[in-house]
């Protein structure tokens, strides 16, 4: 039985998952793999909620600020290089912390990645262009109806995520989600999931608020300054396309704020989504830090599933 183990933390955005991970480290004397999948980009940083320069001195985090925009970092990427990380960071600790978002993530170092088919090149840059030219709703629509089962449960407001699952029908004419087996890979390290959630108003208020300090930070003018590279797909989601919107005179200002909330809310809620598919996660209240480390300490050292 594995002596090492990996302590995940999961949950919608804004829930508090980036301060119960420094806990935790703290606690543990380790270090955080963040698996949020716009983070690891360092020329986007209010739009993302990264950890504050406070934060990420208090634990030693990995993949923030790990890359450019402008570096193709895949799923498949991530799973590699974290789980190469990982082996080097085991021989100096029995526990580590992974904290994010982003559930195909965290379930590439969970449970592993499907090996999919190759794809027509041209079509993915037909996508691209058909993206650019009609943007995320045409996308979204042609994706429910060639792979509704991939689009029910995909971030619909990542074109990246969609194009994908388009590209892999219109390349094979098989769906997305028949290669999906969800075929666990056995890891040389024990998991234990901890979930944070609480009353859905009180989520989403988080969610608003934020949202007003991302304003107040200066999120428009970042987004301002990341114009020249907004075909980026990492821009390409919420909280920068709204802006970008704005920008181009699509809509104001005080609507483009209000579509940022909305959008995010929404996210939020396929987060949990995603998250609460997994019966082996275990749920608590943000500040439930105590219920939490007891929970834990039943089984580092020992099996977890």
């Amino acid at each position: 039985m594995p002596e090492k183990n990996l302590i995940v933390i999961v949950g919608p955005t804004a829930i508090g998952k980036t301060s119960l991970a420094i806990e935790l480290a703290n606690h543990f004397h380790t270090e955080i793999i963040s698996a949020d999948s716009r983070q690891f980009f360092r020329e986007i940083n209010i739009g993302t909620a990264k950890p504050s320069k406070e934060e990420l001195a208090a634990a030693k985090h990995h993949f923030i600020d790990s890359h450019s925009i402008s570096t193709l970092f895949s799923t498949g990427d991530f799973e590699s290089e974290a789980l190469k990380l990982m082996d080097e960071l085991y021989k100096k600790y029995d526990v580590l912390i992974m904290v994010g978002g982003s559930g195909l993530y965290i379930d590439s170092i969970c449970k592993g990645l499907d090996e999919l088919p190759e794809i027509d090149l041209n079509i993915r840059e037909q996508l691209n262009e058909q993206f650019a030219n009609k943007g995320i709703i045409d996308i979204q629509n042609q994706l429910r109806t060639l792979d509704p089962e991939y689009f029910a449960k995909v971030d619909q407001f990542n074109p990246q995520r969609m194009i994908r699952g388009l590209e892999v029908v219109l390349s094979t004419g098989k769906k997305l989600s028949s290669f999906l087996t969800a075929a666990k890979k056995e890891r040389p390290f024990n998991i234990l999931k901890i979930g944070l959630n609480t009353d859905r108003t009180v989520v989403y208020q988080r969610i608003n608020d934020r949202v007003d300090m991302m304003m107040k930070d200066g999120l428009l003018d970042e987004v301002i300054a990341l114009e020249p590279y907004r075909q980026y797909n990492a821009l390409n989601t919420v909280g920068y396309s709204e802006l970008f919107d704005y920008l181009a005179g699509k809509i104001d200002l005080e609507s483009a704020v209000a579509m940022i909330k909305q959008n995010t809310r929404r996210f939020a809620k396929r987060q949990l989504t995603w998250f609460r598919r997994d019966e082996n996660t275990k749920w608590f209240e943000p500040k439930e830090t105590d219920k939490i480390l007891a929970h834990i300490n039943q089984f580092v050292n020992s099996p977890i599933s």
